[in-house]
């Protein structure tokens, strides 16, 4: 049956590569081999708005015009939205992104219609009263809803509202778009780091639980390696000068390569946040791919379905720095046992989290939803 999907969501490839643009790269990708068509909505900052195509699927980027409480606002993407959906047989929405709603309700579109629900709406609390009418409209008016985890699942006061629409698809990745690190990369940061180290990957922000990682450092010598950048670097990176930290390196963002070289040769990945804002972490998936243990905090997310307890690796409380240094010093301790969890971090990425797992459960939802409204 062929089908053509249409995905909604305020930012995507090639201007963001945060982890929901990352979901959505991969379903786009991965549609091509089970004859899925799809086109993928966003917006953007840029003048030369328009279409692009990227890996066998078509990018529209519309001009972002307004942008309020992490909300981003278009006038042109009504019309557009319109004009794509009307060849769509499925619309497939992110969420949250309140200005999405607005649109869905706008166009007055008779779709087959689902919503990955990657994130509750954690941090505007105030704002959230005045949406959250619309809001419980919106997944209201869907077909069906996708959880990310089952953990996710059991602790969102939203998700259990809707339970009798919901099922869980774990985020998937797919190795082979990783490209092998070089022995001369791979000498470069043994080089630099040392044969022992922690990594972060992942955007540097309020909830990644990083001024944790600091604490830790002035207590240890570990090398630690942070790979990102973004809203609280400049903050991070004064904290740690005044600290006097020279464990503690800020890498920024690098190339492919240089990341899967990071993955190859350190420790274990240290994954710290400590807030309900982090939903799933793929940073998590990406130490498990690569068979590392994982340091991950209990916050009732994804996080603790991708990273098993004394597993896959080390389990903390959220928040706490001595927590969090005693899972560090164990791991660094005990090289044996850390590569037993990663070994086992590995196997269950091949078992449960490839794009290919991911890609093929979103296509048998398409088309489940397609024929139903067909038989409407």
């Amino acid at each position: 049956m062929k089908l053509r999907v249409l995905h909604f969501y305020k930012t995507a490839f090639p201007d963001s590569m945060g982890g929901t643009e990352q979901v959505i790269n991969q379903l786009a990708k991965g549609g091509n081999d089970h004859g899925i068509t799809t086109d993928v909505l966003s917006l953007t900052s840029e003048r030369a708005a328009g279409s692009i195509e990227l890996d066998g699927y078509t990018a529209h980027r519309v001009r972002r015009q307004l942008q309020i409480a992490s909300t981003d606002f278009s006038l042109a993407a009504f019309r557009k939205f319109g004009q794509l959906a009307a060849s769509a047989d499925v619309i497939h929405y992110h969420f949250p992104w309140p200005f999405m709603d607005l649109v869905h309700f706008a166009t007055r579109v008779k779709k087959p219609s689902i919503v990955t629900y990657h994130s509750d709406i954690i941090r505007q609390k105030h704002l959230l009263k005045l949406y959250r009418p619309l809001k419980q409209r919106f997944l209201a008016s869907v077909d069906h809803i996708v959880a990310t985890s089952p953990n996710y699942l059991a602790t969102s006061d939203v998700l259990t509202k809707f339970s009798e629409k919901v099922s869980v698809i774990p985020i998937g990745i797919d190795k082979a778009a990783y490209p092998p690190a070089s022995s001369q990369r791979l000498h470069y940061w043994q080089e630099h780091l040392g044969k022992q180290f922690f990594l972060f990957v992942g955007v540097l922000r309020y909830y990644k639980g990083l001024h944790l990682l600091l604490e830790v450092a002035q207590d240890n010598a570990y090398p630690i390696a942070i790979v990102g950048a973004g809203p609280i670097e400049m903050e991070l990176k004064a904290r740690a000068a005044q600290l006097g930290l020279t464990n503690i390196h800020f890498l920024g963002f690098l190339p492919e390569e240089d990341k899967v070289a990071l993955l190859t040769l350190c420790l274990a990945v240290v994954f710290p946040s400590h807030l309900r804002s982090e939903a799933f972490g793929i940073s998590l998936l990406e130490g498990a791919m690569f068979g590392k243990p994982m340091i991950s905090s209990e916050i009732g997310t994804g996080t603790t379905y991708v990273n098993i307890a004394n597993d896959t690796g080390l389990v903390i409380p959220p928040g706490n720095p001595d927590a969090l240094g005693a899972a560090m010093r164990f791991l660094w301790e005990h090289p044996e046992q850390a590569a037993a969890m990663g070994q086992r971090a590995e196997a269950r990425y091949w078992q449960h989290f490839t794009a290919e797992r991911m890609v093929k459960s979103y296509a048998t939802l398409y088309e489940s939803l397609a024929q139903r409204d067909a038989k409407e």
